[in-house]
């Protein structure tokens, strides 16, 4: 006969460096059916973070190294919106009460009352929004990368929230992928999601796209038609490159974010909607409201919270998995054998400059895997789909020469030219200093005033 696991109620880390309070803390809360996970100072609960990824820290005050303030301030830089409830002795309420004034949600005095410490639990967890998550929230984002898995960490505390999300990134980077998972995270997740780019329509076709239309609006407005807003509602839209919304309809979207009502378009009435917007672009919309073509209200109503997506060419170490990923989901489309890459052929995805991100790369597979006629993709067929783009990583020694060899002439400029005053400046003697200059073919000469 089977028994039946209890689902978990959150994730708990717990900090402190009292073996015995930890134990009977993490006894106590797994008896409520909270995951928890345990560890003896901050600095093993910070390396524990992204792997764990908690709904809530509860950590004693006073520890060697790192004390829990120490703590609390690093977690609230990596982890923004993470809850923190502080264990203190009863000599050191005042210092908790600094620690709840600079952000933790609250302390627990010693000795610990089991139901003040279940109490405490489940009020912060409640603040936090946290709820069950399903586990493969983020299966369409594939990474090892180490700031990925902080953004990932970041992105399914804020999906608990109703907080509207800001998505930067270069085109092809993931950024609706990402939208995605947040929704997934997000106790929205058995409504709609819906998605609309800014940039794909014109203006008064996305206006009606949007809000909708009554029948009469505009020509060929033969019946009426409720926008995107209503269609997501109770859900997730999705606006993609909003940096190319016109600016009539940036006042148009300020309003409803305002009154979270929308009129349609020839309509009198607004109706009230439930909507959580996500915005995403590649553009720098700072830039875009300095040139006025951005509205900075509008801006600061979309982002709320900010995530940035790193390029693939700052996730190199992706690259492998990614690549087996599509070779499998395109093997499982086709209903053929997988192709393999060569390993000199891997090297060379690895290293390429890829400009068009994640969404250059699955073409460039897709088109790897049907022009080989090999089961082995070689690596003369990725350097003729990559072209220009194939790229090189420096070897240490090449690396470390263009390093030393920029730093000299970066000291030359700011010496115009000057030796011995460069060599000052580098820490080494003269006679070193004209060595290196003549390794790196550097001629004083050149950077004097002319």
């Amino acid at each position: 006969m089977q028994t039946s696991v209890a689902k978990s109620k959150g994730k708990i880390l717990l900090v402190d460096d009292d073996p015995g309070l930890l134990r009977l803390l993490s006894i106590r809360l797994r008896a409520e059916s909270y995951e928890v996970e345990a560890v003896d100072n901050a600095h093993k609960a910070l390396a524990t973070l992204n792997r764990f990824a908690p709904d809530l820290v509860v950590t004693d005050l006073r520890m060697d190294k790192m004390d829990g303030i120490g703590l609390l301030k690093e977690l609230q830089t990596r982890s923004p919106g993470l809850r923190v409830v502080i264990i203190t002795a009863h000599g050191t309420i005042p210092d908790a009460v600094v620690a709840t004034q600079g952000g933790a949600f609250g302390f627990l005095t010693k000795p610990i009352d089991k139901d003040e410490l279940m109490s405490t639990v489940e009020r912060a967890l409640k603040v936090s929004g946290s709820h069950a998550v399903s586990e493969d929230w983020a299966r369409d984002i594939i990474t090892r990368n180490q700031a990925m898995k902080e953004i990932l960490n970041q992105a399914k505390m804020v999906a608990a929230t109703d907080a509207r999300v800001l998505i930067n990134g270069e085109s092809g980077t993931g950024k609706e992928l990402m939208a995605r998972a947040i929704h997934r995270a997000s106790p929205r997740s058995n409504q709609p999601f819906v998605t609309i780019n800014c940039s794909a329509m014109a203006e008064n076709l996305l206006e009606s796209q949007l809000f909708g239309h009554e029948k009469g609006a505009f020509a060929g407005a033969t019946a009426s038609q409720t926008g995107l807003f209503h269609a997501a509602e109770g859900g997730t839209l999705l606006l993609d490159e909003v940096g190319d919304m016109p600016m009539r309809l940036q006042v148009k979207l300020l309003r409803v974010l305002q009154e979270n009502k929308v009129r349609p378009v020839g309509g009198i009435e607004a109706c009230e909607v439930d909507v959580r917007v996500i915005s995403a672009t590649h553009c720098d919309l700072q830039k875009f409201m300095v040139h006025g073509r951005f509205r900075e209200d509008l801006y600061y109503r979309l982002n709320v919270v900010n995530i940035r997506i790193p390029t693939l060419s700052q996730r190199r170490e992706d690259i492998p998995l990614l690549v087996a990923h599509f070779l499998q989901q395109i093997s499982a489309e086709a209903d053929q054998e997988r192709k393999v890459y060569a390993p000199e052929a891997v090297e060379m995805l690895v290293t390429a400059e890829w400009p068009g991100n994640i969404r250059q790369l699955h073409n460039a597979v897709r088109q790897n895997v049907a022009l080989s006629r090999s089961p082995v993709i070689s690596a003369e067929l990725v350097q003729q789909s990559l072209g220009e783009h194939a790229g090189k990583l420096l070897s240490f020694s090449d690396a470390r020469d263009e390093f030393t060899r920029n730093y000299l002439s970066q000291i030359l400029q700011i010496t115009i030219g000057n030796v011995s005053q460069a060599a000052r400046l580098a820490k080494r003697n003269r006679t070193d200093f004209y060595k290196l200059l003549a390794r790196h073919d550097l001629n004083p000469e050149q950077f004097k005033a002319r």
